[in-house]
């Protein structure tokens, strides 16, 4: 068998080109939405479970609790397919955001805490001896900082979000992985696949490498 002809044929590598490019985009404009909104969810589920009444803190923990637990595949095929048997029908583009999102904001959510945890009770404190309220403290004070703590793990948090983002070929999302697959039955040539894992590779490498740059950056600055 040769191996070349068989996974790196260039002459299918291209023809199904411009199918795996439009499953790239949508992987990367599912990705980045799913990221944006796991982001901003996390925030704020962290400042609900940290400043919150109670009751509203145990719902918060409760949440983070299950979603950190729950495999996002299993979620995302419950969204898509338990869903309209009560009446809520959503497309695969918006059932693969949603599933992403909750279990993204989940995990995005405790390191907001672990960064806002660590920054010294003395600076709440010197903040509000000068006047500044809770809010004022939390936005010019707190995060900020907790932020730049809290780098590292939200760009490594993203590049999962990232790669899950292939388990939405599941409900028929054409994907780079789903396009990658019916590219390589079409041609009967598992080269497409191979492609869409270039085309992983070239998305998710760099990533990979700022998350080592922002941890050993944010390393030398805890050594001074």
């Amino acid at each position: 068998m040769d191996i070349v002809s068989t996974f790196f044929n260039l002459d299918v590598l291209w023809r199904s080109m411009p199918q795996l490019l439009q499953g790239l985009w949508r992987t990367i404009l599912l990705g980045g939405l799913s990221i944006v909104l796991g982001l901003l969810g996390g925030l704020a589920l962290a400042l609900v479970r940290l400043y919150a009444p109670r009751p509203a803190r145990w719902l918060a923990i409760a949440y983070i609790d299950v979603f950190r637990a729950l495999p996002v595949l299993v979620w995302l095929v419950i969204v898509y397919y338990a869903f309209p048997f009560i009446g809520i029908r959503l497309s695969p583009f918006a059932s693969a955001c949603l599933a992403l999102t909750t279990v993204s904001s989940a995990y995005t959510a405790e390191i907001y805490r672990a960064g806002i945890e660590a920054i010294p009770r003395g600076q709440f404190e010197a903040a509000q001896s000068i006047g500044l309220n809770a809010f004022d403290v939390m936005r010019d004070v707190v995060l900020p900082q907790a932020v730049r703590i809290v780098i590292p793990p939200l760009t490594n948090n993203s590049i999962n979000v990232m790669k899950d983002t292939a388990l939405a070929s599941v409900v028929a999302l054409p994907d780079l992985l789903k396009q990658a697959t019916q590219a390589q039955a079409l041609a009967a040539n598992p080269t497409p696949l191979i492609g869409a894992a270039l085309l992983y590779l070239l998305l998710l490498l760099p990533l990979v490498r700022l998350v080592a740059r922002f941890e050993t950056r944010y390393s030398a600055r805890e050594a001074r």
